[in-house]
């Protein structure tokens, strides 16, 4: 069996849990992080690409360490970059590749970076196979219908079709799940336990929808900022 591989990559925590194939719009203007967007655009770091991972509730990376981070990350790589006048970025990135944590490097450069072991899923999971086909479709229905709770049903557009590794990231990436909940979908390394897991969290999501008339708050609501990003 081949070992992991490993890399050295910059970090950009966040209050939130990145997807694979999610959309992450980011607003730059700590400078540490405006030199990783230098670096980004200018090659410095390869293939435009760098690791999100969530801080975890109550913490700080700058006094915690690594302590204050997920394990599982996603990187992100740049898409599109817009340069203000006042030296901040507006920026547009995409989730790629889920890795592990597994050392903090706070000292070489202006920004943190890690080093991370990438994670491929375990298995593989064929849309060709009947399990496969009606796992899909069920998290499918499970999305439309918290959807169409959550939001005016015209206000509902039907995901982008998808595999079946991509499709729980892709559906999860577009509900209000709470972070420890997305957080697990990130860590899940099955496709088809993710895609049970997706339906599963959609539908509890919308019986508390049906029950409270209210969707959870993404956490970064109501917890301090752990990033000024």
């Amino acid at each position: 069996m081949t070992a992991p591989s490993r890399e050295t990559l910059p970090l950009f925590p966040l209050g939130t849990v990145l997807m694979p194939g999610a959309p992450l719009p980011l607003h730059i203007f700590e400078p540490r992080y405006r030199q990783l967007t230098v670096d980004l655009v200018t090659g410095a770091v390869p293939n435009k690409e760098f690791g999100v991972v969530a801080v975890r509730e109550g913490f700080d990376t700058d006094r915690h360490g690594i302590d204050a981070l997920a394990t599982v990350g996603c990187s992100a790589r740049l898409l599109d970059v817009r340069r203000l006048p006042d030296g901040r970025y507006d920026v547009v990135t995409e989730g790629r590749r889920r890795f592990r944590l597994l050392d903090l490097d706070d000292g070489s450069r202006a920004y943190l970076c890690g080093t991370v072991e990438w994670l491929p899923d375990t298995a593989e999971a064929s849309e060709s196979d009947d399990l496969t086909r009606m796992l899909m479709a069920s998290a499918r229905r499970a999305h439309k219908a918290y959807c169409t709770d959550a939001w005016k049903s015209e206000d509902w557009v039907e995901p982008r079709a998808v595999g079946p590794a991509e499709l729980p990231h892709v559906l999860a990436a577009d509900c209000l799940l709470p972070l420890t909940d997305r957080q697990a979908m990130l860590e899940e390394l099955d496709p088809l336990e993710r895609l049970r897991l997706v339906r599963r969290l959609l539908a509890r999501e919308r019986g508390l929808l049906r029950d409270l008339r209210a969707i959870p708050a993404p956490t970064t609501t109501f917890a301090t900022d752990s990033s000024p990003n």
